[in-house]
């Protein structure tokens, strides 16, 4: 487990490091800039994850597949996932078109609107690369090949700084863009990263034993519906939970400038623990599924408890370091000192929820390697939309509580969703799964 898991949490905390690199550089060329990324996330991010989310109904099949030596199987199967992401992207990019519009009518203020549209619209370019490079790490993790995507990322990281120093402030003759250039910056990175990956793949033949050349197989509307049927349920448990923390964002911004600014400080922290976190998750959606596909139920089962072990273990870390960190580490994004102690104040609600938001991210990569998604859906429907929103939203806004009657409430959500994925794999775990295969869906 480790030995997937270190490179793809690695991979994944560098993709985050992109955003908390460009928040940084954004942040320090105007605390508007940074307010209106801040309301912009949840449009990127509420329509980037769920769409990726599709477009992974390949990552249990591609994984079982590789487990039972069936690799005409994955192959087949990212595939379709590439086609999966060229179909998705469009209406991806008409939401962003509207951006401004949605988060008007949405309650945020107009300036700042207007400015996170200009952001997402110099993005645009890139909603396809975002999803191809999505079903393409799939693929290659999915048959235990984890270290080429973090080189990429690596590397794409130091030209990220580059290109934001350049686009955003102006410099070695660049005009200053400010949030535009940020958009700029990101739209380039990601096509160096997916371009990248693409070239080592070709020179490290990565594709042996796990490619097939096109035919009329990958545009099998069969085939591409079973896919839907296992990535629409991923979609709805990734976009559940995406959005809730989306929704806190435009919660945030209700109550100012100074407290979306600290609020997405925060949040950006939590997100890089999280990524990291994400990394156990998938090595254990991987090993689960391998092991699936090859009829080790037993040791998919313990797999799976392993895996949620080192997940809970890595975010109680997590949560000492904002404990004791939460008087320096909002200081790297922003010199607004408003925002520096709001941000202070409600670390360590963001602590709090440290653990259980890595148990849950865990237990649903779990339940993805059993092909069984529905039940993580579930959990993020109950536990954040009748739970942790509601609560949230009556702390911050009616009685008085602020930022941290906002936190509090997320991290009861995040209680309720790790409790209720635990006992759910406690009783139905991968023990009881049978490989996808028996069920007609690899194929």
């Amino acid at each position: 487990m480790l030995r997937l898991a270190w490179p793809v949490a690695l991979a994944q905390s560098a993709t985050m490091l992109m955003g908390l690199v460009d928040l940084m550089m954004v942040g320090h060329f105007s605390t508007d800039s940074l307010a209106a990324v801040g309301i912009a996330s949840p449009l990127i991010y509420g329509t980037l994850i769920p769409a990726l989310g599709l477009v992974l109904g390949i990552e249990p099949l591609i994984a079982q597949a590789h487990g039972a030596r069936d690799r005409p199987s994955a192959a087949r199967a990212y595939q379709r996932g590439l086609v999966l992401a060229l179909a998705f992207s469009l209406p991806v990019a008409l939401v962003w078109l509207k951006a401004g519009e949605i988060l008007v009518w949405l309650g945020q203020e107009a300036a700042l609107a207007e400015g996170a549209e200009r952001y997402m619209v110099a993005q645009l370019a890139s909603i396809p690369v975002f999803l191809l490079d999505g079903a393409t790490r799939s693929w290659l993790q999915g048959r235990e090949i984890v270290r080429p995507p973090l080189l990429v990322l690596a590397i794409a990281n130091l030209f990220n700084a580059l290109f934001n120093w350049l686009f955003i402030f102006g410099n070695w003759g660049f005009p200053a863009l400010g949030l535009v250039g940020a958009g700029i910056s990101t739209t380039l990175t990601r096509f160096l990263a997916f371009g990248g990956l693409l070239l080592c793949i070709r020179l490290m033949r990565l594709q042996r034993g796990g490619w097939l050349p096109w035919s009329r197989a990958a545009f099998n509307p069969a085939a591409l519906r079973r896919i839907l049927g296992l990535g629409g349920f991923i979609a709805l448990q990734t976009g559940l939970e995406i959005w809730a923390f989306n929704a806190s964002n435009l919660i945030a911004g209700r109550l100012g400038p100074q407290a979306i600014a600290a609020h997405l400080v925060v949040m950006n922290m939590a997100s890089i623990t999280f990524m990291a976190v994400m990394g156990v998750a998938q090595a254990t959606t991987v090993r689960v599924g391998n092991l699936i596909g090859a009829a080790r139920a037993a040791a998919a089962q313990r797999s799976a408890w392993v895996g949620v072990g080192m997940g809970a273990g890595f975010m109680s870390l997590a949560a000492l370091c904002f404990v004791l960190g939460r008087a320096v580490f909002p200081h790297a994004y922003t010199n607004d000192l408003a925002v520096v102690h709001a941000a202070t104040a409600i670390l360590p609600f963001a602590a709090a929820f440290q653990i259980f938001d890595g148990t849950q991210a865990v237990c649903c990569g779990v339940l993805r390697g059993m092909g069984r998604p529905l039940p993580a859906a579930a959990a993020n429907a109950i536990g954040y939309w009748l739970l942790a929103l509601p609560l949230g939203a009556w702390l911050a806004l009616e009685s008085g509580a602020g930022l941290p009657g906002l936190w509090l409430g997320l991290a009861l959500g995040l209680v309720v969703v790790a409790g209720a994925l635990l006992l759910f794999i406690a009783r139905f775990g991968p023990r009881h799964a049978a490989p996808l295969s028996r069920r007609g869906t690899l194929r």
